[in-house]
């Protein structure tokens, strides 16, 4: 009996130990002191490529002529009556129509391709003083916009500087004043009257390193030259009486001021610009 249990317990080792080489065995971490391998890092992707254009270059080279227009901001909307009683005036903002972007333009075309022309920057409040100045006994304009222009152009470096401003012209058979770019409608009376342009801007040199007024100011009335070369109304001042803007915040949006205004300012400096360049 004891030989038998001998021989079972052989047999039962035996079957385990043949049951744990069936098992696989558990992984083990390498000791052979190297570091287990890195993962392979991938490459960034590759950027996009953009089809954008690259940006415009700025004007460079040296200045010859800083132009400082300062003609665009405000359209001026006026009715005159027979009394003060029938007068009315309103100041209509007009950035939107580009005036001095085209006062500009102008410039470099009278000047001539290749001219060193540049636009001068400037504060929006830089001449309020001059176009709205304080009552005063004795007043000197070109003191007044010589001191202002020294003042924007401290760092400009060009070698003469131009405004285009606006001047106070008057109207024939009255004590009005026309003022800057704008639009007027005179009646007489129950009589029908008629609606008109005007354009009284003024064109002014200054040396770049004195500040001298290279010429005098030339502010000269396109429509009453016109009228008075050729014997006929300036056809560029006229308009339907139905073009004139009630109320008078109209203006901004109206198509035919604001073209005939372009008209009339390109012609106004297209007459007066080549001789003041000297082309």
């Amino acid at each position: 009996m004891i030989r038998a249990l001998a021989a079972a317990l052989v047999l039962s080792g035996f079957i385990a130990s043949a049951s744990a080489q069936a098992q696989p065995a558990p992984p083990v971490a390498a000791s052979t002191g190297t570091s287990a391998p890195k993962p392979v890092a991938k490459k960034p992707a590759a950027k996009a490529k953009t089809s954008a254009k690259p940006a415009a270059p700025t004007a460079s080279g040296p200045c010859r002529i800083g132009v400082i227009p300062v003609v665009g901001d405000q359209f001026a909307v006026q009715k005159i009556g027979l009394t003060i009683f029938n007068i009315e005036y309103a100041d209509v903002a007009i950035e939107a129509w580009g005036l001095d972007d085209l006062v500009v333009a102008r410039v470099r075309a009278a000047a001539g391709s290749g001219t060193g022309v540049k636009r001068i920057a400037y504060p929006k409040e830089a001449f309020r003083p001059y176009d709205h100045p304080a009552p005063a006994l004795f007043r000197n304009p070109e003191s007044e916009l010589t001191t202002i222009v020294r003042q924007i152009t401290a760092n400009a470096g060009c070698e003469s500087y131009m405004t285009v401003t606006k001047f106070p012209g008057k109207l024939e058979g009255t004590n009005q004043t026309l003022r800057g770019i704008g639009v007027y409608n005179r009646s007489i009376g129950s009589l029908i009257g008629h609606t008109r342009l005007f354009a009284n801007v003024q064109v002014t040199m200054f040396d770049g390193q004195t500040y001298a007024i290279r010429k005098q100011p030339i502010n000269i009335d396109l429509g009453a030259a016109l009228a008075s070369g050729f014997g006929v109304e300036n056809p560029l001042t006229k308009l339907d009486n139905a073009a004139f803007p009630e109320p008078a915040a109209g203006a901004a949006s109206s198509a035919a001021l604001r073209d005939g205004t372009r008209a009339l300012l390109v012609a106004r400096l297209d007459k007066i610009l080549p001789p003041l360049l000297g082309q």
